[in-house]
Protein backbone atom coordinates (compact mmCIF):
# COMPACT_ATOMS: atom_id res chain seq x y z
CA UNK A 1 0.00 0.00 0.00
CA UNK A 2 2.84 2.25 0.98
CA UNK A 3 4.51 1.29 -2.63
CA UNK A 4 1.25 2.71 -4.27
CA UNK A 5 1.16 6.08 -2.45
CA UNK A 6 4.50 7.13 -3.57
CA UNK A 7 3.84 6.21 -6.93
CA UNK A 8 0.86 8.29 -7.20
CA UNK A 9 2.79 11.08 -5.43
CA UNK A 10 5.12 10.35 -7.88
CA UNK A 11 3.21 10.57 -10.58
CA UNK A 12 1.31 13.63 -9.49
CA UNK A 13 4.45 15.88 -9.23
CA UNK A 14 5.54 14.78 -12.85
CA UNK A 15 1.84 15.74 -13.71
CA UNK A 16 2.06 19.24 -11.79
CA UNK A 17 5.35 20.06 -13.46
CA UNK A 18 4.49 18.67 -16.75
CA UNK A 19 1.53 21.04 -16.62
CA UNK A 20 3.47 24.29 -15.27
CA UNK A 21 4.89 24.66 -19.42
CA UNK A 22 1.40 24.80 -21.35
CA UNK A 23 3.24 26.99 -24.44
CA UNK A 24 6.49 27.86 -25.92
CA UNK A 25 7.92 31.19 -24.27
CA UNK A 26 7.70 33.27 -26.99
CA UNK A 27 3.82 32.25 -28.36
CA UNK A 28 1.26 34.17 -27.49
CA UNK A 29 -2.36 32.25 -27.21
CA UNK A 30 -5.43 34.22 -29.64
CA UNK A 31 -7.44 36.83 -27.24
CA UNK A 32 -10.55 37.81 -28.10
CA UNK A 33 -11.23 33.84 -28.58
CA UNK A 34 -14.79 32.77 -29.69
CA UNK A 35 -14.83 29.18 -28.28
CA UNK A 36 -18.44 28.73 -29.21
CA UNK A 37 -17.29 29.84 -33.31
CA UNK A 38 -14.40 27.02 -32.64
CA UNK A 39 -16.80 24.00 -31.65
CA UNK A 40 -17.11 21.31 -34.61
CA UNK A 41 -15.11 19.84 -37.09
CA UNK A 42 -11.65 20.69 -38.07
CA UNK A 43 -9.38 18.56 -40.86
CA UNK A 44 -5.55 18.40 -39.80
CA UNK A 45 -4.32 20.06 -43.02
CA UNK A 46 0.00 19.39 -41.51
CA UNK A 47 1.69 18.34 -38.12
CA UNK A 48 4.39 17.98 -36.85
CA UNK A 49 4.42 13.51 -36.85
CA UNK A 50 4.93 11.74 -33.45
CA UNK A 51 3.69 8.68 -31.99
CA UNK A 52 0.31 8.51 -31.57
CA UNK A 53 -0.19 10.01 -35.35
CA UNK A 54 2.44 8.17 -37.26
CA UNK A 55 0.88 6.93 -40.05
CA UNK A 56 -2.51 8.78 -40.28
CA UNK A 57 -4.25 10.50 -42.79
CA UNK A 58 -7.78 11.62 -43.27
CA UNK A 59 -7.04 12.99 -39.39
CA UNK A 60 -10.34 15.73 -37.63
CA UNK A 61 -10.54 16.80 -34.95
CA UNK A 62 -14.22 17.08 -33.55
CA UNK A 63 -14.89 19.97 -30.31
CA UNK A 64 -18.28 19.84 -28.98
CA UNK A 65 -19.55 21.28 -25.81
CA UNK A 66 -19.82 19.08 -22.25
CA UNK A 67 -22.68 19.58 -20.05
CA UNK A 68 -20.05 20.58 -17.15
CA UNK A 69 -18.23 23.81 -19.01
CA UNK A 70 -15.33 21.34 -20.38
CA UNK A 71 -15.03 20.31 -24.44
CA UNK A 72 -14.94 16.94 -25.64
CA UNK A 73 -12.40 16.64 -28.10
CA UNK A 74 -12.66 13.71 -30.61
CA UNK A 75 -9.36 13.01 -32.63
CA UNK A 76 -9.73 10.67 -35.72
CA UNK A 77 -7.79 9.13 -38.59
CA UNK A 78 -6.86 7.05 -40.58
CA UNK A 79 -4.12 4.11 -40.69
CA UNK A 80 -3.17 2.71 -44.20
CA UNK A 81 -0.57 0.56 -43.19
CA UNK A 82 -3.36 -1.47 -40.79
CA UNK A 83 -5.93 -0.88 -42.83
CA UNK A 84 -7.96 0.54 -40.13
CA UNK A 85 -9.57 4.10 -38.48
CA UNK A 86 -7.69 4.84 -34.99
CA UNK A 87 -9.62 7.44 -32.64
CA UNK A 88 -8.96 9.20 -29.51
CA UNK A 89 -11.66 10.78 -27.12
CA UNK A 90 -10.52 13.38 -24.65
CA UNK A 91 -11.12 16.37 -22.97
CA UNK A 92 -9.95 20.16 -23.06
CA UNK A 93 -10.39 22.98 -20.40
CA UNK A 94 -9.91 26.56 -20.82
CA UNK A 95 -6.71 27.58 -18.64
CA UNK A 96 -7.45 30.67 -17.03
CA UNK A 97 -9.69 33.23 -19.54
CA UNK A 98 -12.54 30.96 -22.12
CA UNK A 99 -11.98 34.13 -24.40
CA UNK A 100 -8.40 33.46 -24.70
CA UNK A 101 -6.99 30.55 -27.12
CA UNK A 102 -5.28 28.46 -24.05
CA UNK A 103 -6.71 25.20 -23.04
CA UNK A 104 -5.39 21.82 -22.27
CA UNK A 105 -6.20 18.87 -23.24
CA UNK A 106 -6.21 14.73 -21.73
CA UNK A 107 -6.74 11.88 -23.14
CA UNK A 108 -5.46 9.85 -20.69
CA UNK A 109 -6.75 11.01 -17.43
CA UNK A 110 -5.87 13.39 -15.02
CA UNK A 111 -2.34 14.00 -17.19
CA UNK A 112 -2.93 17.38 -19.75
CA UNK A 113 -0.60 19.00 -22.71
CA UNK A 114 -0.85 22.53 -23.71
CA UNK A 115 -3.42 22.97 -26.74
CA UNK A 116 -3.04 26.87 -28.15
CA UNK A 117 -4.46 28.62 -30.79
CA UNK A 118 -1.95 30.99 -31.81
CA UNK A 119 -4.03 32.16 -34.87
CA UNK A 120 -7.81 31.87 -36.31
CA UNK A 121 -9.17 33.17 -39.36
CA UNK A 122 -11.99 35.90 -38.67
CA UNK A 123 -14.81 33.18 -40.00
CA UNK A 124 -12.73 30.56 -38.02
CA UNK A 125 -11.99 28.77 -41.11
CA UNK A 126 -8.44 27.98 -40.78
CA UNK A 127 -6.12 27.87 -37.40
CA UNK A 128 -2.61 27.72 -36.43
CA UNK A 129 -2.46 25.68 -33.12
CA UNK A 130 0.65 24.53 -30.76
CA UNK A 131 1.40 22.44 -28.30
CA UNK A 132 3.52 22.93 -25.06
CA UNK A 133 6.91 23.46 -27.08
CA UNK A 134 8.38 23.96 -30.37
CA UNK A 135 7.37 20.07 -30.62
CA UNK A 136 4.01 20.10 -31.49
CA UNK A 137 2.37 22.05 -34.45
CA UNK A 138 -0.97 21.93 -36.41
CA UNK A 139 -2.63 23.91 -39.34
CA UNK A 140 -6.37 23.25 -39.18
CA UNK A 141 -9.00 23.76 -41.27
CA UNK A 142 -12.93 24.00 -41.84
CA UNK A 143 -12.24 21.66 -45.07
CA UNK A 144 -9.10 19.83 -46.41
CA UNK A 145 -7.59 22.70 -48.44
CA UNK A 146 -5.78 25.31 -47.27
CA UNK A 147 -5.64 29.28 -49.84
CA UNK A 148 -2.34 29.28 -50.14
CA UNK A 149 -2.12 32.69 -48.93
CA UNK A 150 -3.22 31.69 -45.51
CA UNK A 151 -1.03 28.50 -45.96
CA UNK A 152 2.01 31.20 -46.14
CA UNK A 153 0.90 33.58 -43.72
CA UNK A 154 1.01 30.66 -41.33
CA UNK A 155 4.32 29.40 -42.41
CA UNK A 156 5.96 32.43 -41.79
CA UNK A 157 3.91 33.08 -38.09
CA UNK A 158 5.03 29.93 -37.04
CA UNK A 159 8.56 30.24 -38.57
CA UNK A 160 9.11 33.83 -36.72
CA UNK A 161 8.65 32.29 -33.63
CA UNK A 162 10.78 29.30 -33.79
CA UNK A 163 8.90 26.47 -35.24
CA UNK A 164 11.25 24.19 -37.89
CA UNK A 165 8.20 23.96 -40.77
CA UNK A 166 10.51 21.56 -42.51
CA UNK A 167 8.90 19.49 -39.92
CA UNK A 168 5.35 19.50 -40.81
CA UNK A 169 3.67 16.82 -42.49
CA UNK A 170 0.82 17.33 -45.40
CA UNK A 171 -1.74 15.41 -44.22
CA UNK A 172 -3.61 13.70 -47.23
CA UNK A 173 -7.49 13.58 -47.33
CA UNK A 174 -9.11 10.85 -49.51
CA UNK A 175 -12.38 8.94 -49.31
CA UNK A 176 -11.35 6.17 -47.07
CA UNK A 177 -14.53 6.03 -45.49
Amino acid sequence: MRRKSYLMLFLGLIALMAGCTMIPANVTPVADFDSARYLGRWYEIARFDFFFEKGLNNVTAEYSLNEDGTVRVVNRGYHYGKQKWKESVGKAKFRENPQVGALKVSFFGPFYAGYNVIAVEDDYSYALVCGKNDDYLWILGRTPQIPEEIKARYLDMAAELGFDVSRLIWVEHTSAE
